[in-house]
């Protein structure tokens, strides 16, 4: 008979309009049985960390049409349902009564894969709570480096750091010398963005929502320059005062005023990359942007992109930044939130600017 444990997790407690709060989400006690169903692939794992993630925040409206999640989510989750969709391309929103979901890291305790070997360390989806069944292993990676910080497979090794190097290098196609600029800069993905285009060769600038991001945009991550945009009475010309010569790539995390800004001052034929659009993720009427006909007159390529397009290559990502890991090359910084009870609070701080660095929350520690 299967060990039962407790098991805690994080459920939605309603579908949120707005901005969303603590006490949308609740956490509750239940139990896990520590084994797979008979004759299935299935692994059960325990979780160790959990990733918080803007995106989280579009999950939690009900929309009429299938969210944007792709397709490397696992199908199911313990007790997890999910309602009919057209679109075999997309996961539907989360469901109230019912877990939250995210990257995370996590360690095998049963396994009925042949790939997966209980003690094996592994990242990928995976839900808020001690323990979780995982039926589709399709797009959950062993660790190979164990060695390094586990915690960094919620962010730099992990999808955050991995959204980064595919949106950049694959989407962007940097060139030596282009002019970037990163927005949400000192978030898990800008961070990292602008650490690979100034080893890329690029000039390179960000924005921030305080002083103290700022100044760690310059002296830790080594920006060339930055800027908090809550100081600045007009976005456009702050961007013409850092870049006279216009803009060649802009790495789009936040949307809204600051996109249009960027419209005006982009180069002939510069490029695009819509990774988000936090701005707008808690806005029931999302803002319009006025400056478009800049797509054309400057002939600018402006690309959204899933990272779950790019898994095929991150093999080679892994061992690329773990090389600039230990050698000095990137730097990284984790806001780290202690214990699943503190999750709520944790996703929810995304959105007032709160965290400095990767948001992630430890789940146990071993």
């Amino acid at each position: 008979m299967a060990e039962e444990v407790p098991n805690r997790r994080v459920i939605l407690k309603r579908y949120v309009t707005g901005f969303p709060s603590e006490d949308d989400m609740e956490v509750v006690a239940s139990t896990a049985r520590l084994a797979v169903p008979a004759g299935s692939a299935a692994v059960v794992v325990k979780n160790l960390y959990v990733s918080c993630d803007p995106y989280m925040r579009t999950c939690m409206t009900k929309h009429e049409e299938p969210n944007y999640i792709p397709d490397y989510v696992p199908g199911e989750v313990s007790n997890h349902q999910t309602r009919p969709s057209n679109n075999t391309n997309s996961i539907p929103d989360f469901v109230p009564g019912e877990i939250l979901m995210n990257n995370g890291v996590s360690r095998v305790v049963a396994s009925g894969h042949p790939d997966f070997k209980v003690g094996d360390l592994v990242w990928g989806f995976t839900g808020w709570e001690d323990y979780t069944l995982i039926t589709n292993t399709g797009y959950h990676f062993k660790i190979n480096h164990p060695e390094m910080p586990l915690s960094y497979y919620t962010g730099v090794l992990g999808m955050p750091g991995f959204t980064a190097y595919s949106g950049f290098f694959d989407v962007a196609k940097p060139k030596k010398g282009d002019y970037v600029f990163v927005s949400a800069a000192s978030g898990a993905v800008g961070q990292i963005v602008g650490q690979l285009a100034k080893l890329t060769g690029c000039y390179v600038v960000g924005s921030a929502g305080s002083d103290e991001k700022v100044n760690l945009l310059k002296c830790k991550f080594s920006f060339d320059e930055a800027f908090n945009y809550k100081k600045e009475q007009d976005l456009n010309a702050a961007l013409k005062r850092y870049f006279p010569n216009g803009i060649d790539i802009y790495f789009e995390n936040v949307g809204g005023a600051m996109l249009d800004a960027v419209l005006l001052n982009m180069r002939m034929h510069g490029r695009i990359v819509v990774c988000g659009l936090i701005s707008q993720y808690n806005l029931v009427v999302p803002e319009g942007v006025h400056n478009l006909f800049c797509l054309v007159t400057k002939r600018v390529r402006m690309e959204g992109f899933l990272v779950g397009d790019y898994f095929g290559s991150y093999r080679k990502f892994e061992e690329e930044m773990v090389g600039y890991l230990k050698a000095g090359k990137i730097n990284y910084v984790e806001d780290v939130a202690d214990g699943l009870e503190k999750a709520p609070a944790a996703l929810i701080g995304l959105f007032t600017g709160r965290n400095v660095g990767k948001q992630l929350v430890v789940v146990a520690k071993e």
